[in-house]
């Protein structure tokens, strides 16, 4: 399948949607995997804004490339973005789109501090 790589250097990104389980079969209640390592695929909705324009991506990324707390609003940095184009057929209507998957997604916001005890 064809993939191609997406630049989001110049980007800014904020989480609009926290991650959730991907679902492969709605009819079964499937949860998505990677079909190479297994890993549960998650997907996260990113506010994605350029030169002016915002737009919301869906991304699937693997389990193991969620990293810290990624709730509605928090800044992110996205590794390893791909679009792949996608077409299928169901009842005879031809349907097509661009899916997205990045490698992880990694929260920017800083930890809360800990209070030092006195």
């Amino acid at each position: 399948m064809r993939q191609i790589p997406v630049d989001v250097s110049s980007a800014v990104m904020m989480v609009a949607q926290p991650p959730m389980k991907k679902i492969s079969n709605r009819q079964t209640g499937e949860i998505a995997t990677d079909r190479e390592t297994g890993v549960t695929l998650w997907t996260v909705d990113v506010m994605f804004v350029m030169d002016g324009n915002a737009e919301i991506l869906s991304l699937a990324v693997p389990e193991t490339g969620l990293s810290g707390e990624l709730a509605m609003g928090t800044p992110v940095a996205l590794t390893g973005v791909v679009a792949r184009p996608w077409e299928n057929e169901f009842n005879g209507q031809k349907r097509h789109g661009i899916s997205f998957r990045a490698v992880a997604v990694t929260s920017l916001a800083e930890a809360p501090a800990k209070s030092k005890a006195a």
